[in-house]
């Protein structure tokens, strides 16, 4: 029982769940929420200094010019995701009613994560420099993408800056990216001649950075849903088949990604990271994004498919990335 239960019951993922739960159910004042918020700030710049005290620049370098990665995670991120949106949109929406179906749709139009795709690229000993740089450029796309995307096929869903909000968002975002991700990654490349080596022999203090920052995030995110009142008026019913739409849309994208790393002759290490950059949409990016393209009224409603979807997807790629990183 003891081997069946180290095999396939993955600790870190009983930690995450808990966290989850934690941060809907326990009552986060405002003034504890903008500690949590920095704290995840601080944990995913720690993230992306150690990731560039840890990579050697010929990595990074490699993983720019591996057209065939990153054309797979953009294809997947800005053509497959949008197309399996717009159908399961149209098929849920009797079911769910029309906000929450723009709510999927919304969804599949967002950017890859950032700190969760390379955390477990890391963690299933992927090709990190890879993911590094796919969902980078992902999302520095996605703050002119996902608002164009949105305009286009979401109009009816009051999808408008009205003001040009829309654009000082993205400026905004872009910046956030700029700051908080490559500036960190930046000056640890500059390190790396110095501190590489000790980092990367110690696998198990960046993996604890992985895995903590994860954490947070997730704590902070659903901490700061829950108290906005995101989740009031929403029935177990809906919530029920958006788990299940959610499900099946990652099953679908994890399914397509590692086979079409395949087809596209991806070494394991390329294909682990085009998993994990492909199958998954960013939640830092896709709540705030909602804010300013939607009405008030309606952004806490679509946000809710992209909450569910984005705890989903983190305990699902946790139980993959265990089970990758023991491969031979």
């Amino acid at each position: 029982m003891r081997r069946v239960l180290s095999r396939w019951v993955d600790p870190f993922v009983v930690v995450l769940v808990v966290v989850l739960v934690l941060g809907l159910v326990v009552p986060v004042a405002p003034a504890a929420q903008r500690v949590v918020d920095a704290a995840a700030d601080v944990a995913v710049t720690t993230l992306f200094a150690v990731y560039g005290m840890r990579l050697s620049t010929r990595e990074v370098w490699a993983g720019l010019r591996n057209w065939r990665l990153q054309g797979g995670i953009l294809a997947a991120t800005y053509v497959v995701f949008p197309v399996l949106g717009l159908v399961i949109a149209w098929a849920v929406a009797p079911l769910v009613g029309s906000p929450l179906a723009a709510g999927v749709l919304y969804l599949s139009l967002l950017p890859s994560t950032v700190q969760s795709s390379v955390a477990f690229t890391s963690v299933a000993r992927g090709n990190v420099a890879g993911a590094i740089c796919g969902a980078t450029v992902s999302n520095v796309l996605g703050m002119v993408l996902t608002p164009l995307l949105v305009l286009w096929l979401m109009s009816g869903a009051g999808a408008t800056g009205g003001d040009g909000a829309t654009a000082g968002h993205g400026l905004d975002g872009l910046q956030a990216v700029l700051l908080q991700l490559l500036l960190p990654f930046v000056v640890g490349q500059l390190l790396q001649p110095w501190v590489g080596g000790w980092v990367r022999a110690r696998r198990r203090l960046t993996l604890a950075v992985d895995r903590g920052t994860i954490l947070v995030v997730v704590f902070s995110a659903v901490a700061a849903a829950s108290s906005a009142g995101v989740w009031a008026g929403i029935s177990g019913w809906a919530v029920a088949v958006l788990l299940a739409v959610s499900a099946a849309l990652l099953a679908i994208m994890l399914g397509l990604t590692w086979w079409g790393g395949a087809a596209l002759r991806l070494p394991p290490e390329d294909r682990i990271a085009l998993l994990m950059c492909g199958s998954k949409k960013s939640l830092a990016t896709g709540l705030p994004m909602a804010s300013v393209l939607f009405p008030v009224a309606a952004a806490g409603v679509i946000a809710v498919p992209v909450i569910l979807f984005h705890q989903l997807q983190l305990i699902v790629c946790a139980v993959l990335a265990r089970r990758l990183a023991l491969r031979d």
